[in-house]
């Protein structure tokens, strides 16, 4: 798709930018905070050793969960659009890392937020991170709250299962897709990617930062609980003798539906293909058995919207 998202990394504001005034500060020097027109908290950083920027160094390990070594468990978003949908999420970010044309982009967002926004050069930017940076800003955000199975699904019509989804890429992608095609929410099963790194928030577009998910704390034995809850739970297969997707949507069009989807190759497990109520496949031309797990989500997310449930 086009549009803004594929803008992202090119879009430019006709706005002047906020009129902040720069201090003389040598380097590695806290600046005197800056005010633009909307009091945004500005901050001129041009040593990439600052101390302001150390939560955005390393950023290949920085967002990893906190009981992994070297994680801090940050959420880092990158580009104005994923910045935009951080900042409309629950996920607060508490500083920003950018350039003076992303600030100009991200001024009217982040009036009155008092979020600190560093603004530094491209260089000392790329210095700062260890690599360079073609979006242009980063925000940082802690963790929020991890929520439950049971409040994520509560008031769902169409929530997708992930089990053993462990691509970042994936993982990103099924996020974006849920956004655009009406799931409401997404829940972890065993061996899933974590939906907070840095590569899936990007791949995902900020979406994985506004659909609500949770991880299953007693898998797979959570879908009894959805079962319970009126869902009725469609295990994606590639297997011959299941019901083609369209056919089995059809059949559940008014219903809560559950779209179970597992990892590229070995698929959903066992288990979790006992317990769900009806296979369904993709018709496949022959010769190819399956598609990309995203993908395939997809279209089962799409028939959900086809048929208006």
């Amino acid at each position: 798709m086009a549009g803004q998202e594929a803008r992202d990394n090119g879009q430019r504001s006709a706005r002047h930018p906020a009129q902040c005034g720069r201090s003389d500060a040598g380097p590695g020097r806290r600046r005197p905070v800056t005010v633009g027109i909307h009091g945004l908290d500005v901050q001129d950083v041009d040593d990439p050793d600052d101390p302001r920027l150390d939560d955005f160094r390393d950023l290949n390990s920085i967002d990893r969960r906190p009981d992994l070594p070297a994680g801090k468990g940050l959420v880092i978003a990158e580009g104005v659009l994923v910045v935009q949908r951080m900042l409309a999420s629950r996920f607060n970010p508490h500083a920003l890392l950018g350039t003076e044309r992303r600030l100009v982009e991200l001024e009217d967002d982040l009036a009155g937020s008092g979020v600190p926004f560093y603004r530094a050069s491209a260089d000392v930017m790329a210095r700062a991170v260890g690599f360079h940076l073609n979006r242009g800003v980063l925000a940082a955000a802690r963790r929020a709250p991890e929520l439950t199975v049971a409040e994520v699904v509560d008031g769902a019509r169409t929530v997708a299962v992930l089990e053993g989804v462990n691509d970042h890429e994936n993982l990103g992608s099924i996020f974006r897709n849920a956004a655009g095609l009406g799931v409401d929410a997404v829940v972890f099963g065993s061996g899933c990617a974590d939906p907070l790194y840095r590569r899936a928030v990007r791949v995902s577009m900020g979406h994985a930062l506004l659909v609500p998910f949770a991880r299953a704390t007693n898998w797979p034995t959570e879908l009894v609980m959805l079962k319970e809850n009126g869902f009725r739970l469609l295990a994606m297969t590639p297997e011959s003798k299941a019901q083609a997707l369209a056919e089995a949507m059809t059949a559940a069009r008014d219903e809560r539906v559950a779209v179970l989807v597992g990892a590229e190759g070995p698929g959903l497990t066992a288990a979790t293909l006992r317990l769900s109520d009806v296979r369904v496949r993709i018709p496949m031309s022959r010769g190819t058995d399956s598609l990309n797990v995203a993908t395939a989500a997809a279209l089962a997310f799409y028939e959900r919207v086809r048929l208006g449930s």
